[in-house]
């Protein structure tokens, strides 16, 4: 398995989307790319610890590449709003893409420079390596609990 860590806006979505994609064996919704390791939804909206909210993908690259996966990314959210999809409004909300090896890296910044082209030069995504990834597991928790 392989995995590939995605921020597009709020990460329900894009989680429901990937998990009905062949190949996706595993999603989770967190955060990632902040400046400490473990990160409550309520920090994350603060705005003070500079975390996304991604989608964590587990995929069978027999089945989806990551290339593939990225297209998806692309066609999924607006690449070209900075801290911003739809209603949703602040940095958690940024379009990222954090690569694991220099391998996704380089996939990443060629799809990124093919979707630059096409929309303009306008593309806001950023490329970063995957750091402080974090479950949403106390949001998954408020959200049961009906506190969000």
């Amino acid at each position: 398995m392989e995995i590939a860590v995605l921020a597009l806006g709020c990460f329900w979505g894009p989680e429901i989307k990937f998990g009905k994609l062949e190949g996706i064996k595993k999603t989770e919704v967190g955060y990632c790319g902040g400046n400490k390791n473990r990160a409550t939804y309520e920090e994350v909206c603060s705005g003070n610890t500079n975390h996304a909210e991604v989608v964590r993908l587990e995929f069978d690259s027999k089945k989806i590449s990551y290339e593939e996966i990225l297209q998806h990314f692309f066609d999924m959210h607006d690449p070209t709003t900075l801290n911003a999809q739809g209603p949703d409004i602040g940095t958690q909300y940024r379009s990222e893409i954090f690569y694991i090896d220099e391998n996704q890296k380089k996939i990443a910044k060629k799809i990124i420079e093919e979707n630059n082209k096409k929309l303009s030069s306008k593309v806001v995504t950023k490329l970063s390596l995957l750091k402080n990834y974090c479950p949403a597991e106390d949001y998954h928790q408020k959200y049961l609990e009906k506190k969000i």
